[in-house]
């Protein structure tokens, strides 16, 4: 059976997290001074490594022979924490397993010490769905656990849960992983599957990963499934639904120009090579996020991190507006980015979207 590529690279010890640096830094050093917390709230967007972290630092604060703060994977309770009948790593999901009934079966259990490490670890995944009651009974056992019992709590939605938990918790915030460790990440994988892949192909998967590793690798399966061994940025694009960069500016262009006409025209190009509009509204933002950034910062092509040729054309575009401008077309496009999802008709409104923009009569040189 074909593992998904983020289940297969599943990082295994802290050096193989990416993009989470301030954590995998404060865990090696807890697992290292031996001084081990009796929960911990691990919160972030998802995707970003928060179950894979609570698994590595279960297994850590077991392990006989830890390395530089990561479980061995070699020791006896290493190769027992593998084993799916393991009853001292306990994954509970919240989503189906909320009520009260379930946290005190729970409450009952932790009594019992480990069987073969130090630590009964509970990872409790998507906590915020607990119901008040679960809340309550989870409560009593933070606030007095055994010395062998440790809660690692995950969510993605950090507010939700009561203040009275909050409070007994270490918390973590996991970040969105920048788009250059991401690129470094499909890099590898690709490698390691012996697949090539050409630099724009891998900056497109990267991108569409918004700052989630697993959305990545996940975008990078599906491209693979479509493209074969050798994936080449149309092949990318295609299964994106997404539009390559001219046609973004082909349209900005058209607006910027008040040439109705042609954007009506880029419009029907861009629905007759099926592209997917939702993400092309997001793209058109984007853009007109650029022109901005390049209209306002002295450093702009640091910011961007776009090759020379695109930079090049970017800057000639942002010449055609002031900052106001561009601002209020990225207003635009922004504010109905979401309205798209759910539209009857999602080519009227980018075609709305984009005639309003270009009527508007304050677009000038600057």
């Amino acid at each position: 059976m074909h593992l998904s590529f983020y289940r297969e690279f599943r990082p295994k010890t802290f050096d193989q997290v990416i993009g989470q640096p301030h954590i995998v830094s404060a865990l090696k050093n807890q697992v290292k001074s031996g001084k081990i917390g009796h929960a911990y709230l691990f919160t972030g967007t998802r995707g970003t490594g928060k179950t894979s972290c609570a698994k590595i630092f279960a297994k850590a604060i077991n392990c006989e022979n830890p390395q530089n703060g990561s479980p061995c994977g070699k020791c006896r309770t290493c190769l027992a924490l593998d084993e799916p009948s393991n009853v001292d790593v306990l994954e509970i999901d919240a989503a189906s397993n909320n009520g009260v009934d379930e946290i005190r079966a729970l409450r009952e259990k932790v009594k019992y010490p480990p069987v073969h490490g130090k630590y009964k670890v509970y990872i409790i995944d998507e906590v915020h769905m607990l119901t008040d009651s679960a809340f309550n009974a989870l409560l009593k056992t933070l606030e007095e656990p055994p010395t062998h019992a440790v809660f690692i709590l995950a969510t993605t939605e950090a507010y939700k849960l009561p203040s009275t938990i909050l409070s007994r918790c270490m918390r973590f915030d996991f970040r969105l992983v920048g788009k250059e460790d991401l690129e470094k990440q499909v890099r590898y994988v690709f490698d390691k599957c012996n697949i090539t892949a050409d630099d724009k192909s891998v900056e497109a998967i990267a991108i569409a990963g918004e700052g989630s590793v697993r959305d990545t690798l996940s975008v990078a399966d599906c491209v693979v499934a479509f493209g074969g061994d050798n994936i080449t940025i149309d092949k990318t694009l295609q299964i994106l639904g997404t539009s390559d960069f001219d046609t973004t500016i082909a349209l900005a262009n058209a607006i910027l120009d008040k040439d109705l006409g042609q954007v009506l025209t880029t419009i029907n190009n861009v629905c007759q090579s099926g592209k997917n509009l939702t993400a092309f509204g997001k793209e058109m933002t984007v853009l007109f996020k650029n022109l901005i950034v390049i209209k306002s910062c002295k450093n702009a092509k640091d910011i961007l991190a776009v090759p020379q040729d695109i930079f090049d054309k970017l800057k000639t575009l942002s010449e055609k507006a002031d900052a106001t401008t561009l601002l209020s077309f990225m207003k635009k496009f922004s504010s109905v980015e979401s309205e798209l999802k759910y539209a009857i008709s999602p080519r009227t409104l980018i075609e709305l979207t984009s005639l309003e923009c270009a009527s508007i009569d304050n677009v000038k040189k600057n």
